[in-house]
């Protein structure tokens, strides 16, 4: 007689991985769905500067009769009108001036600030950095009047060097409390290397320490410059004489009154925009770095 082997039923491969599958489906699901909101915020933000730059190039009534279509004939004059009649060429010069000069002095003194505090202990290291976090919550509002004493008797007021003193003292809080993290967790190994091999304080800083906190310099750098470049109130305030972008781009407004110039007004926006956008552009890895680096420690 022969007997049979019986064999005890087992667990077939598709039902051992069934929950890893299902994982996988919503992991997909997840990702779809981000996609197609991130689209659609891509095409929210880039579709008005498409906007934006293309009608730079229509007349007046193109761009009140036809706001979407694609324009007739290129009127690359608008970019001269919005350069010369409307102020923006000077405004521009002054904005590049005042802006390049504040954020050159507050990255330097930032970093300085930040990294002493977070590298040396010191009687009161706590309380100034504390004090610095305090300047982050006080509204600029609140300091135009005092503002405008301190600058009139110093003879600031109505200059350019006023105002890149009062654009580095606003800024300087964010750019110390933004790096003191950066400076905090870079290894102590490589700073007492630094020492044992000779270098000093100022060029273990500016040699070792700082090129290390890259990532981190270019990210604040962005944000001042953003928050320098939009600012009104303040020049508006404190330099109302020869105006920053800002206020031209506010004075060719009003103006105008009825009789806007669309053309000239869209391409002095243009204008207006393209420097923050090739900051952005050049310096968008080091912001992705910066990001990744935050993560990963």
């Amino acid at each position: 007689m022969t007997q049979t082997a019986v064999t005890e039923p087992t667990d077939t491969p598709r039902s051992a991985g069934q929950p890893r599958r299902r994982s996988n489906d919503r992991s997909v699901g997840f990702d779809v769905v981000a996609h197609i909101v991130l689209i659609l915020w891509s095409l929210l933000v880039v579709l008005p500067l498409l906007w934006v730059f293309v009608s730079s190039f229509k007349t007046t009534k193109e761009a009140l009769g036809n706001p979407l279509t694609w324009p007739h004939s290129f009127h690359w004059q608008n970019y001269a009108t919005a350069w010369n009649e409307s102020g923006v060429g000077p405004a521009f010069i002054n904005t590049v001036i005042v802006v390049g000069c504040s954020l050159a002095i507050v990255m330097v003194l930032g970093a300085m600030c930040s990294y002493v505090l977070a590298r040396f202990k010191f009687f009161g290291n706590r309380v100034i950095y504390y004090l610095m976090l305090v300047g982050l919550t006080f509204p600029p509002f609140l300091a135009i009047v005092p503002l405008f004493s301190i600058l009139k008797n110093l003879s600031l007021l109505n200059t350019l060097g006023g105002l890149i003193v009062t654009y580095v003292a606003f800024a300087l809080p964010f750019t110390v409390f933004f790096l003191h993290a950066f400076f905090r967790r870079l290894p102590f190994d490589v700073y007492e290397a630094a020492q044992v091999d000779g270098a000093g304080e100022w060029r273990t800083f500016f040699q070792v320490m700082l090129p290390m906190a890259r990532p981190g310099m270019a990210s604040v750098a962005i944000f001042n410059f953003l928050g320098l470049w939009n600012q009104f109130l303040l020049p508006t305030v404190l330099k109302p004489d020869d105006s920053v972008l800002t206020q031209a781009m506010s004075q060719f407004q009003s103006q105008a009154g009825y009789a806007v110039d669309f053309g000239a007004l869209f391409a002095a926006v243009v204008i207006t925009v393209a420097p923050v956008l090739v900051v952005y552009i050049i310096f968008q890895r080091q912001l992705r770095g910066s990001v990744v680096a935050g993560a990963v420690k």
